[in-house]
């Protein structure tokens, strides 16, 4: 009988063991998994062809330009050290790998309107970005690698030094020039001040007109315009009496979101008035307008110009 119980023993520890090991097994196979999914460089390579070492004069010029903005406005805290051309992409899989290595949470991005360095971010996405926000900023920069890069594109590493250290990012190009870096595409510069014009005085029609415009423009570091959004009030007239009004609206950028909505609040009388809400933004956040208070606003994490009010505007 006692060795009945002891094979029974036996057997039990066994069993316990051999459950233990498949648990453990298991365990690691998330893990196991999770390192063969983690992509690199090295793997992009793979799916390009070899190009010139040269990038194109365009290319070329908006380093320098970016560069030169950078130590102009954040003085010497992010610095462009060197790049390193990777190949042109030539598959699909390439264009799949570009994706997943632009919105990993380890690489960095950056955020902000270097003309107001208290504005700007700099980190790995996974620090910078939490919950709502990281998948929102995920996103967004999928959908611009889905939408802007191709078979065909070419691809760079960038290195950069900033206050934490030195790091490097991924960035997309063609002759034309830069299509998407998180660095490049993430950082605009504004005047957040706006800028107006007003017609010329002195029409001597029967009906005489008067218009107004204001406008934001962001552009990219090296300078040239990237998005505007603005509106512009008309008003008719006769003396001192307004007859009607009218008001028009714009937003549009390049690799981001943009909003523009607007409507005359006073049409008659001694002057007319206009209420506008305007926004843009890179593709890490969003826009939306909500009607009942007439106003765009901006959440999530990235680089935006949000304008919300009203013109009068008198004969």
């Amino acid at each position: 009988m006692k060795k009945l119980i002891t094979a029974f023993k036996i057997l039990a520890v066994f069993s316990v063991l051999a459950l233990n090991s498949c648990r453990d097994e298991n365990s690691e196979m998330p893990a196991q998994e999770a390192i063969q999914a983690k992509v690199s460089t090295a793997d992009l390579q793979k799916e390009t062809t070899a190009i010139s070492s040269i990038v194109p004069e365009t290319v070329q010029t908006q380093l320098n330009e970016s560069q030169k903005n950078l130590e102009k406005y954040l003085k010497g805290e992010l610095q462009l050290t060197g790049t390193r051309v990777i190949g042109k992409i030539s598959t699909q899989k390439g264009i799949e790998l570009s994706k997943n290595l632009v919105a990993d949470k380890d690489q960095f991005i950056a955020f902000g309107n270097i003309m107001d360095p208290s504005t700007v971010k700099i980190g790995k996405i996974g620090n910078l970005y939490t919950e709502d926000d990281l998948t929102t900023a995920q996103k967004g920069l999928a959908e611009t690698i889905t939408e802007e890069i191709k078979p065909g594109t070419n691809v760079m590493e960038v290195s950069w030094n900033g206050k934490n250290g030195a790091f490097t990012t991924l960035c997309f190009y063609n002759d034309s020039g830069i299509i998407w870096d998180n660095i490049f595409g993430g950082l605009v510069m504004m005047d957040t001040r706006g800028a107006t014009q007003t017609s010329d005085e002195g029409q001597a029609a029967k009906v005489a007109s008067k218009w107004y415009k204001e406008w934001w423009t962001a552009k990219w570091l090296w300078g040239s315009k990237r998005g505007e959004i603005g509106y512009q009030i008309t008003i008719y007239y006769t003396g001192s009496s307004v007859s009607n009004a009218d008001v028009s609206d714009w937003g549009n950028i390049s690799l981001g979101k943009a909003k523009s909505e607007s409507k005359i609040l006073r049409r008659t009388g001694a002057y007319g008035q206009c209420q506008y809400a305007l926004g843009l933004c890179t593709p890490t956040g969003s826009l939306s307008f909500n009607s009942s208070n007439f106003s765009v606003s901006f959440s999530g994490l990235g680089s935006n110009i949000v304008s919300n009010g009203t013109k009068s505007l008198y004969p």
